[in-house]
């Protein structure tokens, strides 16, 4: 029950886990559920007893970035200052950046350190104290359990105002003591998978179990090799879809090389894995090999194939060709030329040339460095399988599933659900009437949405709706205030349910009834008291407000439904923001972010700013924006002399007009556009309007469309014609009034001639950009 794996199928070798010439403790990693993480670690303390188990310290260091800003603060230097030296301080993941490597790679913190004497002393300062130990934490999944009681091997220490006990030493102390240290680690995709198999057996499939699901469906297989991996454990990054795409993953083994093989170092072998995936035919040192490293298409991806290769090779026995792994791992010199010896002899009498023999042995202590658990990589593979499974044949469950995993991370439900909406599926939107908690699967094809991912709501709120409801349909904003408890439901999520348009299967007036919420809980509470003291006498009806009680408010238009919405929810679920202004920009010639290629040519595009932040370079401050219109993101890179001149137009949800070079970023590989102008709307039509057209449709109020251009004539850039457009049963004319008619077409006009001839019949027809 370890895993699900069949170890002789895979060749999963127990022996590089434990065996008796195995020097050192094996390392438990052991993933778990996120709801059952805690009932494992509660059940190691009653099995092994209180004395004996606890969890393990850590040590947090003051690292690079740490030690600038701690020292920063000390020196008493501004915020800023110190932010902007620490982030000329370069992040690679896995890596450790000491300040002299840094000093090193960014030539910018060199340069300020010899001409800035604040920067020369937080340096200088942080030389003395980078590694320090500066706190003392808890591992997050590190447990640790002895053969007796804790005291007798290792130390104790528990945090000041805590009773809980963990021990003083570290991950490798305890280790070198001689304990055994087990991460109990929660995954949410283990969660995801519970989650999902249930919505399948609530759908009606009684008997699904992901234990049963075949290993070589082709649909599965199609999905990998179409890239389509959102939500696809392990395989969901975007440099792992483009090698999944290349790939074209079609068995079992396929999956567990490429979880293996994207990695720094072994990702070197991709290239030449795909090609001989793909028909380029694999040289055997010796034809003993080929069963080995067949799976992997002649190349070595494992550490268990270095191992079976000193086996059937060298002669080695399982347990020591696990000492071998391990000293080519560690690369000491000396161990190495002794196991050389052994190897190259033992190979010898096995029937191997010695130069065959020392030149596969070099072949293994190159890939050795490499190589990777291959039971590691299988049983991610599997998970990785599964939820491609689920994807493929059961994707109202799945995405179900992954949004109720991520409800506090709007970025990730807006993620989950274009990708549900992409891949066929109908997400309706939340309803105080149908929706529970977490996101649902109302069929095979439609996810209701959970009440849970609401903003301000909570699970207690929420469930405390859904407990309200079970007495019957709410049948009005009144009803649902006098009914729901209102210790768990409060004004603010109240308002919350109203914004994310909960409440529109009762009634669709947003505005109104997100201006009635306080006099509907006001209502309530006083049928409360009314009916606590009229009980002392016999039941009476709580008196309840009807349609009359409603606050009156103007309804809200598009735009405004819109930033509700998003304020609820973290992002737009009943359209988008763009196509609010996709009729005003109607006439200007731009491209569709989804048509953008990279090139030399200058494009004009437009999209609302769905995020900007800003970063340090060579060059100075840049700010980095997230411009969407639909169709398509795309980063937009922003230098700090055109940021200073618009920064007031680069704010969240405001439409943005750019001109701009498409380009492949050099480093990330991603597509990002260099911007060179921005404009909002009042600046377009104030530079390219060539025309106000008006189409007056048989309201030939000449008088009341002279009142309204009268206070908008203008003269000069930014004025343009102005074109009546009149249409009766008989008879159809253009008039372009003279020269004295002239406007600015701004936001105020616009709206007073939209208001009286409808947004339809007036629009700004633009010159070319």
């Amino acid at each position: 029950g370890i895993t699900d794996l069949d170890p002789l199928r895979y060749d999963l070798l127990f022996e590089r886990f434990l065996n008796p010439e195995r020097v050192s403790m094996p390392d438990f990693d052991i993933d778990f559920c996120q709801d059952g993480r805690d009932r494992v670690i509660e059940y190691v303390r009653r099995k092994y007893g209180e004395d004996s188990v606890s969890q393990i310290a850590t040590f947090g260091t003051m690292a690079a970035r740490a030690v600038i800003r701690d020292c920063g603060r000390v020196l008493d230097l501004g915020y800023n200052f110190c932010d902007q030296i620490a982030k000329l301080i370069p992040f690679q993941p896995g890596k450790n950046i000491t300040l002299k490597d840094a000093r090193e790679m960014e030539p910018l913190l060199a340069e300020r350190e010899r001409k800035e004497d604040e920067v020369k002393d937080l340096l200088e300062l942080g030389d003395k104290l980078e590694g320090l130990v500066r706190n003392v934490g808890m591992h997050a999944g590190g447990v640790l359990i002895a053969p007796g009681r804790l005291t007798d091997y290792c130390p104790l220490y528990a945090a000041e105002g805590t009773s809980n006990v963990i021990s003083q030493l570290d991950k490798d102390d305890v280790e070198a003591v001689g304990l055994v240290k087990f991460d109990f680690l929660g995954l949410t995709t283990l969660t995801i998978l519970d989650w999902a198999e249930r919505f399948v057996r609530r759908l009606g499939e009684q008997a699904f179990s992901l234990e049963k699901i075949p290993l070589d469906d082709a649909d599965t297989y199609k999905l990998l090799s179409a890239g389509n991996t959102t939500a696809v454990f392990q395989l969901e990054s975007r440099g792992m879809r483009d090698l999944i795409k290349r790939a074209r993953p079609d068995r079992f083994e396929d999956v567990i090389a490429l979880v293996a093989l994207y990695r720094p170092g072994p990702m070197d072998l991709i290239p030449e894995f795909v090609e001989r995936k793909h028909g380029k035919r694999a040289e055997y040192l010796d034809p003993r090999l080929e069963p080995i490293l067949g799976p992997t298409y002649g190349i070595m991806v494992y550490q268990e194939q270095v191992m079976q290769i000193a086996q059937v090779m060298g002669g080695y026995t399982l347990g020591s060709a696990d000492l071998l792994r391990r000293a080519m791992g560690k690369k000491k010199a000396e161990e190495m030329a002794q196991q050389r010896d052994i190897f190259v002899a033992g190979a010898q009498k096995n029937g191997l040339s010695k130069s065959k023999a020392t030149q596969l042995f070099d072949l293994m202590e190159k890939f050795a460095g490499y190589g990777f658990n291959k039971s590691h990589a299988a049983a991610y593979a599997l998970l990785a399988y599964q939820t491609a499974y689920m994807k493929a044949h059961h994707a109202a469950a799945f995405t179900a599933a992954n949004l109720s995993a991520v409800m506090d991370d709007t970025d990730k439900v807006r993620l989950f659900h274009e990708d549900g909406v992409a891949n066929g599926l109908t997400i309706l939107p939340p309803d105080i009437n149908a929706s529970e908690y977490r996101f649902v699967p109302v069929d095979r094809g439609t996810v209701r949405y959970g009440l849970g991912a609401v903003r301000g709501t909570g699970e207690s709120a929420v469930n405390a709706v859904v407990e309200a409801r079970k007495s019957g349909p709410f049948t009005d904003l009144f009803d649902f205030c006098a009914r729901i408890d209102k210790r768990a439901v409060n004004r603010r999520a109240v308002e919350a349910l109203v914004r994310a348009g909960a409440f529109d299967c009762i009634d669709p007036h947003r505005a109104r009834l997100l201006a009635s919420v306080g006099r509907a809980l006001d209502a309530a509470e006083q049928a409360e008291r009314a009916a606590s003291q009229n009980s002392l006498f016999g039941e009476a009806e709580a008196p309840r407000g009807g349609d009359h009680a409603y606050v009156d408010a103007a309804p809200w238009d598009m735009k405004q439904k819109l930033l509700e919405e998003k304020v609820a929810l973290g992002f737009y679920l009943s359209g988008h923001l763009f196509s609010v202004y996709q009729a005003q920009l109607a006439g200007f010639p731009r491209t569709p972010l989804a048509k953008l290629t990279p090139s030399d040519q200058r494009v004009w595009m437009a999209g609302v700013v769905a995020s900007a932040r800003t970063q340090m370079t060579r060059r100075g401050r840049m700010v980095v924006v997230m411009l969407d219109d639909g169709s398509a993101q795309i980063e937009l890179t922003v230098f700090n002399e055109l940021f200073e001149k618009h920064r007031d137009k680069l704010k969240e949800d405001a439409l943005l007009i750019v001109a701009g070079k498409a380009q492949n970023d050099q480093f990330s590989g991603n597509f990002r556009v260099i911007a060179e102008e921005l404009l909002d709307l009042e600046s377009l039509r104030g530079r390219y309007a060539a025309r106000l057209r008006i189409a007056m449709n048989g309201q030939a109020d000449a008088k009341r469309l002279q009142q309204i251009l009268t206070p908008y004539r203008a003269s000069g850039s930014g004025a343009c014609q102005v074109v009546v457009e009149y249409v009766n049963g008989t008879a159809a004319c253009k008039v372009a009034l003279g020269e004295a008619w002239r406007v600015k077409p701004d936001d105020r006009l616009l709206a007073e001639l939209a208001a009286w001839l409808t947004p339809e019949n007036v629009q700004v027809v633009y010159g070319s950009a």
